[in-house]
């Protein structure tokens, strides 16, 4: 979830420097237990992808033998919001399909349902008798949920009555799916650092209350991932979103390539001669650059160099092509994969236990110190 105030944003960045970690692979030869989530929305976008998805391959393939890496799809996160349970039921199994065609591997990640594994709802609700409201109220998320409920309602005394609490305490479940691995780091963008800082607190709390010598919890560091920012292709000031109700504002990871080619080329641009990358003045031609550059997973200045006596034509064109070939293999996979749910069920299954033996050790001893053993 985003905020966009400036003040906000300020924020974040200063987070970000606060509890960044170094590059994984300039780090120490300790052992790292990698940690991440992503809701079940099913089938995603190429923001997405690039966003978060690309950067976990990306973690998973460059880890050492005895790190730990552990991927969830996270079904109680997505109940905070209404769903229709037919189609949560697919877009579990479609997200867990695109994880795997688009490059995690369950044998080398342990990658599994949320909802699968009991410990985690079990710590949560330990961590939400020791957390106070003050700090579940200075979430930003939550701050921005109210702002929104109070436009809608063109009343600005609004308050949380309108909200469910499942809203308002999800941050603490965040924690518990982090914590229930003692995982070391966590790979997210910057709008969730202030989150990864509450899991922070907790673990403290937690620590200081029952484990003062010892300190059972890891405190987990935050590892900021590269994030190629995708713009909407219609409105360049704005994100690519699933939520914007134009198709043609987003490439999805399923699109053929004809389906991209037509959405590539009605992107907007601008009229000025010659390509430049210039965010701010050519916001449509410098995403179409940076989408280029994303897919050879090279320096979009660099790549701009190339275009700058040519138009926008033979950009498109380009996207189009390079697009193409990023996704072309993957969606074949992905189709493949989301018909043979015997395979899906299997790897979840497989996923579950692999995280319910490395978070059962993790709630034994919680248990113990908290004195319901």
């Amino acid at each position: 979830m985003s905020f966009s105030t400036s003040a906000f944003a300020r924020c974040l960045a200063r987070q970000a420097r606060r509890y960044s970690t170094k590059p994984l692979e300039t780090r120490t030869d300790e052992r790292r237990v990698i940690f991440s989530g992503i809701q079940p929305t099913g089938i995603l976008h190429l923001g997405n992808y690039l966003g978060a998805i690309s950067n976990w391959v990306k973690l998973q393939n460059e880890a050492r033998p005895d790190d730990d890496i552990l991927f969830t799809i996270v079904g109680w996160h997505a109940l905070t919001l209404p769903q229709n349970p037919k189609e949560l039921s697919v877009s579990r199994r479609d997200m867990l399909a695109t994880l795997l065609a688009f490059g995690i591997d369950p044998k080398r990640s342990v990658l599994f349902y949320q909802e699968d594994n009991p410990c985690h709802v079990e710590l949560s609700w330990i961590f939400n008798c020791i957390t106070p409201l003050g700090q579940l109220r200075r979430m930003t998320t939550w701050k921005s949920r109210l702002a929104t409920v109070r436009n809608a309602n063109d009343e600005s005394e609004v308050d949380e009555s309108l909200l469910n609490a499942g809203l308002f305490t999800y941050p603490i479940l965040q924690a518990a799916d982090i914590l229930a691995y003692q995982a070391t780091h966590v790979p997210v963008g910057e709008d969730q650092t202030q989150h990864l800082q509450l899991t922070r607190d907790i673990a403290d709390a937690f620590n200081r209350t029952f484990d003062p010598q010892k300190k059972f919890f890891t405190l987990p560091e935050v590892l900021i991932t590269p994030n190629r920012r995708v713009r909407s292709l219609k409105d360049p000031s704005t994100k690519m979103s699933k939520s914007n109700p134009d198709p043609s504002t987003r490439i999805m990871l399923t699109d053929t390539f004809a389906q991209i080619d037509k959405k590539i080329r009605s992107a907007v641009t601008d009229s000025i001669h010659g390509i430049t990358y210039d965010p701010v003045n050519r916001p449509g031609t410098s995403n179409l650059l940076s989408i280029l550059a994303a897919c050879e997973n090279a320096d979009v200045e660099e790549v701009a160099k190339r275009y700058v006596d040519k138009g926008h034509g033979v950009l498109k064109k380009d996207v189009s092509e390079a697009l193409e070939g990023l996704l072309k293999g993957p969606r074949s996979e992905f189709e493949r994969l989301r018909q043979d749910r015997g395979y899906l069920d299997a790897v979840a299954k497989e996923g579950a236990e692999k995280a319910r033996a490395r978070s059962q050790k993790t709630m034994e001893q919680v248990r113990t110190m908290i004195g319901l053993y």
